[in-house]
């Protein structure tokens, strides 16, 4: 029989297999559901996975998807270092996107050299200061910031809709739930021209790249990484447990209100009910499968944009629907979970002993 024997260290080896095992159970389970709705599992699998990449204008819909969940993710993957459990980048993304948009509504005809920074430090400063007030009730009223930041992921979404069928509203929007677009300084420059490859898609790399350095190169790092792996022992150093929340805090948030600014301005050029189909919680698995590192958060970002995209083409080309998405994900995140219990276990096969005839 198999049984799970506890390591003595973690396995570095399949601290990176893991997620390449979960991806190839994930791939299988999901075709087994596929073969049980009456569908072929080779060829949805395919569809899903393969088929998006060779249409025209699959690699650019894959970076702009790709963007705002590797910005989130490694904002998260800072975060969850340090044992700071931010659950709710949805509503952050969601505010970055509301304080840019409002922005960009309110200076209409301000030159795009001026608009265009101050939509970016809006969208930053609106992620970090609804991040924040979670931080704050963390450190002053010692509340569990899963559920606080989750509970203010839902007001920012109903803030939303507040705004874009009331005071934000098109006058002559024909009565949709959406705002006036945005003036064409607001997109920012394009890497190229008529296509939506916008600034952040760009960004998002450098913003890992920046993450890895100071996760592994600075004081701040050390402290973030400490506190998460040995908060007594960050305690006996002398780092102040409240200061790194606030800061981890800050930077997630931060980084999920840019990625919100990026995708109303560089993207859909107005806000509207439906600004993210979610993008806030499938950071957190996108911070997972790249093992809380901002080096893996890149491939990892790209797998579940990849995700989206298969969810169209399998609505569009197999009448399926776009519920799949939501489907393959979660499948993902549990055979990520299972998998990662060989970092810490190995599975080995104990033959039973047989029982004597008496």
């Amino acid at each position: 029989m198999f049984s799970l024997q506890p390591r003595s260290a973690a396995s570095p080896l399949w601290s990176w297999a893991s997620p390449l095992l979960a991806l190839a159970l994930t791939a299988l389970i999901s075709g087994a559901i596929f073969a049980f709705m009456g569908r072929p599992p080779v060829l949805t699998v395919t569809t899903f996975l393969i088929s998006p990449l060779l249409a025209t204008g699959g690699l650019e819909a894959l970076a702009v998807k790709a963007a705002p969940l590797i910005m989130m993710g490694v904002g998260l993957s800072l975060a969850y270092r340090a044992n700071v459990w931010n659950i709710g980048t949805e509503g952050q993304f969601i505010l970055g996107a509301i304080a840019a948009g409002t922005t960009a509504l309110l200076l209409p005809d301000a030159p795009g050299t001026v608009l265009f920074p101050l939509l970016i430090v809006m969208g930053v400063v609106g992620g970090a200061g609804y991040a924040l007030i979670v931080a704050w009730l963390r450190t002053r009223f010692n509340a569990n910031e899963i559920l606080t930041s989750l509970m203010l992921a839902y007001i920012a979404q109903y803030l939303l809709v507040f705004l874009v069928t009331g005071p934000l509203r098109d006058p002559d929007g024909f009565g949709f739930p959406q705002t006036a677009l945005f003036a064409d300084a607001a997109s920012g420059p394009r890497l190229i021209e008529g296509s939506n490859l916008h600034l952040g898609i760009v960004l998002a790399p450098l913003v890992a790249l920046v993450a890895w350095i100071v996760l592994g190169r600075t004081t701040l790092g050390f402290q973030l990484r400490v506190l998460g792996q040995a908060p007594r022992a960050a305690k006996f150093a002398g780092f102040s447990e409240d200061r790194l929340v606030w800061t981890a805090m800050a930077i997630s948030g931060g980084l999920a209100g840019l990625a919100g600014m990026f995708e109303v301005t560089g993207t859909q050029g107005q806000l509207s009910t439906n600004i993210s189909p979610g993008y806030g919680f499938t950071a957190i698995i996108v911070g997972f499968l790249g093992r809380l590192s901002p080096a893996g958060v890149v491939p990892a970002g790209l797998l579940l944009a990849l995700t989206y995209l298969g969810g169209d083409a399998a609505q569009i080309n197999l009448g399926l629907s776009n519920a799949i998405t939501g489907i393959f994900q979660g499948i993902l995140l549990f055979c990520l979970l299972g998998s990662d219990v060989l970092i810490l276990h190995k599975l080995t096969w104990r033959r039973r002993a047989k029982v004597a005839a008496t």
